[in-house]
């Protein structure tokens, strides 16, 4: 058994990688061990609103994520019959003091894993270790790690963070009885495709409506092959009876939800062609979990999908586990490697982002495209303004954004 740092971080997710790079800022030992025996760069697209911008800028980390992802502009709404609903400029086009990046996921997992790398050395990443127990006493906490070959071994730390995702084993061990994810009635279909810039080159779109097929649209990376066309995400959503498996990876067929966009074809996009044009396509529920009482036990406790997993709606699920770093790296240099700072850390995040998880629920804002679905009964409108106001548009996107912590006087720089 080893001592390995003041703070072992469980998972080289998002959570844990930005995570390793807080503490490190803060002056505090950390290591991260990861069960994969290789970081792919698994999933697609990610977006990084302001706030989570904010604290990977302070990170030092702005520019590598512009270098690797679109600077979203604005965020703008369709029905499913391509028809113009609402409009938003987003990150600095909207008075932000940081941009908004969409990103592929394992763009954003391989510039965090590099930064961690060249600030805290080649071993800060540990490989090829899943985690199965952990234990704790009056002066620390013992990880119990499976490694790839079969063999056992025990790591001993001050403190215990699980960054383990949506599947995290320390999670399980503090809730052994908890239910199933709750299953929001909603299936979702991932990928990307190569394609010329369309709108403003970095809109984010969202198209429909869940009870007939909503698509969300965007590009991750410019100009992939030399010739200026883009690598653009897309996300189908329709309700569906049965949850597919909850697995990231986890492979979908077309033939499942393409017949609900089959004759999406509009002057600003041929979505039916970007979905056929697309080699790999994955599936998953919309599921999230009841919000958890609390995340720390003594010297161990939880973060990011582990800790709140979340409807991916809203582009917080990445965000707020990013907030949840620059909490619990504060609280840690404020009352240093103890089992208070976890309890602060706690009582600052479980709240906040048992907030987020709730509304995403009932109020994301994609409700906007609930409201003009169910005001024209889905059918074309002739004007958008005997239907609903922009007014009313703006206050939805405006209640979201005052849950979710974004505001745009609470993000400006000083």
């Amino acid at each position: 058994m080893s001592k390995a740092c003041e703070v072992l971080i469980i998972g080289a997710g998002i959570g844990g990688l930005t995570l390793a790079l807080a503490l490190h800022k803060a002056g505090i030992s950390s290591r991260v061990y990861e069960a994969a025996p290789e970081i792919k760069p698994l999933g697609a697209g990610v977006n990084l609103l302001p706030h989570a911008v904010r604290v990977l800028d302070e990170l030092g980390m702005q520019q590598a994520l512009a270098d690797a992802a679109v600077t979203t502009q604005e965020s703008i709404f369709f029905n499913q019959f391509g028809q113009f609903v609402f409009r938003e400029p987003a990150g600095l086009q909207a008075g932000y003091g940081w941009p908004q990046f969409s990103i592929h996921r394992g763009d954003l997992q391989n510039s965090l894993l590099n930064a961690v790398v060249q600030r805290m050395g080649a071993d800060a990443v540990q490989l090829g270790m899943r985690c199965t127990h952990v234990g704790q006493d009056d002066t620390g906490a013992t990880v119990q790690f499976e490694m790839t070959d079969g063999t056992k071994q025990s790591v001993r730390a001050a403190l215990v963070i699980g960054c383990d995702g949506i599947h995290s084993a320390v999670r399980k061990q503090f809730y052994p009885g908890e239910g199933k994810p709750r299953y929001s009635g909603v299936n979702m279909w991932r990928g990307t495709t190569v394609l010329k810039p369309f709108l403003s080159g970095a809109s984010m779109v969202r198209a429909g409506w869940l009870s007939v097929g909503k698509m969300v649209i965007y590009p991750i990376r410019n100009n992939v092959d030399g010739q200026g066309n883009q690598l653009v995400n897309w996300v189908a959503e329709i309700e569906s009876p049965q949850p597919a498996e909850r697995d990231w990876t986890g492979r979908g067929r077309l033939e499942d939800f393409f017949p609900a966009f089959a004759d999406w074809h509009f002057d600003w996009l041929d979505v039916a062609g970007m979905i056929e044009q697309t080699q790999t396509i994955l599936e998953y529920p919309m599921v999230d979990q009841d919000p958890l009482p609390k995340w720390s036990f003594g010297r161990v406790s939880l973060l990011g999908d582990a800790a709140h997993p979340m409807v991916p709606r809203g582009s917080n699920g990445a965000g707020q586990a990013i907030l949840d770093c620059s909490c619990l790296a504060e609280q840690l240099q404020q009352h240093g490697i103890t089992e208070k700072a976890l309890l602060e850390y706690d009582r600052i995040r479980v709240k906040a982002t048992g907030e987020v998880v709730l509304m995403n629920r009932v109020a994301p804002p994609d409700t906007i495209l609930k409201e003009v679905h169910e005001r024209t009964q889905g059918q074309p409108f002739s004007c958008l303004d005997d239907v609903i106001s922009q007014s009313e548009l703006a206050d939805i996107s405006n209640r979201y954004k005052q849950v979710a912590g974004i505001k745009v006087e609470d993000l400006q720089k000083i």
